[in-house]
């Protein structure tokens, strides 16, 4: 439940003709008073012989009974209280009684103090209520308002409790500005599936992940089909930018822009510079020195994103908050370059993640950039290698990217609530649900074609992999047996073993690295930390599963005798 104290106005009439109105764009419905001071106000919607004009003189009567020097210039109160999508639609009855409880926890009308002020609770849509309240009591004092904003905010939350909705956390003034009323039923009738500002929120957040220059990061809003306006000083330096989508017009048919800070307040442009200026400064390079480089192939951009998100988690765990607070940022960058050049198998899943770690992204502790170069360069390597196809390595290493990050989210979700950041701590929460989403579709293919090599896998071999990650990991070998995934991980350690690595080195190095808690499956972490730490192919096709079945058998066939006790490690 979200309720918002709006700015207060100087015409009673003003605001009830745009309640029981049509609204701006004929999204009011049956518009009727569900609550008001005694009881028994006139309801212009639904009782004919009533007006609007009546309502407002009975509301103002207060108002006009002082001295009109002593009356507030602007006397409307103005609140609104707006259930979320997922909510149950509230009966008039339960509508009532939340209107009593935000007028009293206000301190508009408390029964408990006395003489209040007169007002009236105006329903015309299923999710939400107006309470129009004039601020002069019934004994022709003013009310005592200090604090209303932060009073029906904790009312908010006990009504949710009461009323079985859906229990939001307190906010510290950092979430992205909610589309309103009107943009959201705009995008219904348009067909979108999101307003026109999260859309720009999304394609701004898209064009900075990785980008190093102002150039670059405006070349990408125009290559992603936005109209961009620039605000410049007379001197002609750049202070500010607008964008628009083509297709979103106002009743003029002009263009609607929203500037950069209303998206987001990390997309302004002075905090957008911080990310360039302090990535230059930290790597000692011209800001556009990696144009020079040739792109990655999606591919080894997934390695290095899944690479830098392992190293991001050790900070994130243990950095000081300004650097832990800029990789986590930085991680959102990652997910936004991730989303926008994944296959269409995770693409929806991916978007969603990133759309809510949006709000995990920024909290009050200020982030000291710089020390996020290698995930804001993983950003740019992603979106510079271009789309994945989404099969074979680019497949595979997808999968390995987000099984990486989703333990970036996780640490990010442990910091946020060791810090109180409950909104931020909610949001890593649903992103890291998104992620397994993500994470199942892309690594079913794969790790299928890794199950059905190690069920192939000789009665030898087997026992040899099961010996090494007994010996290994002892803590976890009994429960990785027991996962369907475990015939993956045999077949990850033989391709190890065959590349001359010591398997039992590199399985209890790869369980060491944290965190295994909260995975789903510890086998698969596991074979995708391998691989990546070995450096072994992601990709399981028929052609690079049987080159290294060739060299795990000249590698066996090289090896001491069975019935010797235990495997020699190292090559041979």
């Amino acid at each position: 439940m979200i309720p918002r104290v709006q700015k207060r106005g100087q015409r009673t009439i003003g605001l009830l003709y745009y309640l029981y109105g049509p609204g701006k764009f004929e999204e009011h419905t049956d518009p009727h008073l569900v609550a008001s001071w005694d009881h028994n106000a006139p309801d212009p919607g639904r009782d004919t012989a009533a007006t609007l004009k009546q309502l407002q003189q009975l509301l103002d009567q207060p108002v006009e009974n002082i001295d009109q020097a002593k009356r507030p210039h602007k006397h409307v109160w103005h609140l609104s209280v707006r259930n979320g999508a997922e909510d149950r639609v509230l009966t008039d009855e339960e509508w009532s009684d939340v209107a009593r409880r935000m007028v009293a926890a206000a301190g508009i009308d408390d029964p408990e103090q006395g003489a209040g002020c007169r007002w009236a609770a105006v329903r015309h849509a299923d999710d939400h209520i107006h309470i129009v309240a004039t601020l002069v009591r019934e004994d022709g004092y003013k009310p005592d308002l200090d604090h209303d904003a932060a009073r029906v905010q904790a009312q908010a939350r006990a009504l949710e409790a009461a009323l079985g909705l859906r229990r939001l956390h307190k906010g510290d003034g950092t979430a992205a500005k909610r589309p309103t009323s009107a943009e959201r039923h705009k995008a219904e009738r348009q067909g979108r599936e999101r307003t026109a500002r999260e859309e720009l929120r999304e394609t701004v957040r898209q064009a900075v992940a990785g980008a190093q220059s102002e150039g670059e990061f405006f070349d990408r809003l125009a290559a992603a089909g936005l109209l961009i306006r620039k605000r410049a000083a007379p001197s002609g330096d750049l202070l500010g930018y607008k964008v628009a989508l083509p297709d979103d017009r106002n009743k003029d048919n002009e263009p609607v822009f929203y500037p950069g800070a209303r998206l987001a307040p990390d997309l302004s442009l002075p905090r957008i510079r911080e990310r360039w200026s302090a990535g230059a400064h930290h790597q000692h390079v011209a800001p556009d020195a990696s144009r020079r480089t040739a792109p990655a192939s999606p591919s080894s951009a997934r390695r290095r994103a899944a690479s830098a998100a392992w190293t991001a988690v050790m900070f994130i765990e243990h950095g000081d908050d300004a650097v832990v607070s800029a990789h986590v940022a930085a991680a959102s960058e990652v997910l936004d370059a991730l989303a926008k050049t994944s296959p269409a198998s995770t693409r929806r899943d991916l978007r969603d993640a990133a759309f809510a770690f949006e709000r995990a992204s920024r909290s009050h502790i200020r982030a000291e950039r710089g020390h996020d170069r290698g995930l804001r360069q993983a950003a740019r390597d992603l979106v510079h290698s271009g789309p994945a196809l989404g099969r074979g390595e680019d497949g595979a290493t997808t999968a390995m990217a987000i099984d990486m990050l989703f333990f970036v989210i996780t640490a990010a979700v442990h910091w946020h609530a060791k810090k109180g950041h409950a909104q931020q701590a909610a949001a890593a929460r649903q992103a890291a649900e998104h992620l397994r989403l993500a994470y199942q579709a892309a690594a079913a293919q794969p790790l299928g074609v890794l199950y059905q090599r190690g069920r192939r896998l000789g009665r030898p071999v087997v026992q040899r992999q099961t010996a090494v990650l007994r010996e290994a990991v002892p803590a976890l070998a009994e429960r990785v047996l027991t996962e369907p995934g475990w015939y993956a991980l045999a077949a990850t350690l033989a391709d190890a073993e065959a590349a001359g690595h010591d398997p039992a080195a590199l399985l209890a190095h790869a369980a060491g690295r944290r965190e295994l808690d909260t995975a789903d499956s510890v086998s698969d972490v596991l074979v995708w930390r391998l691989r990546r730490t070995a450096g072994l192919p992601a990709d399981t096709s028929d052609e690079v599963t049987d080159t290294h079945a060739r060299k795990s058998s000249a590698y066996r066939a090289g090896r001491r005798a069975p019935g010797r006790s235990g495997p020699r490690r190292g090559r041979p």
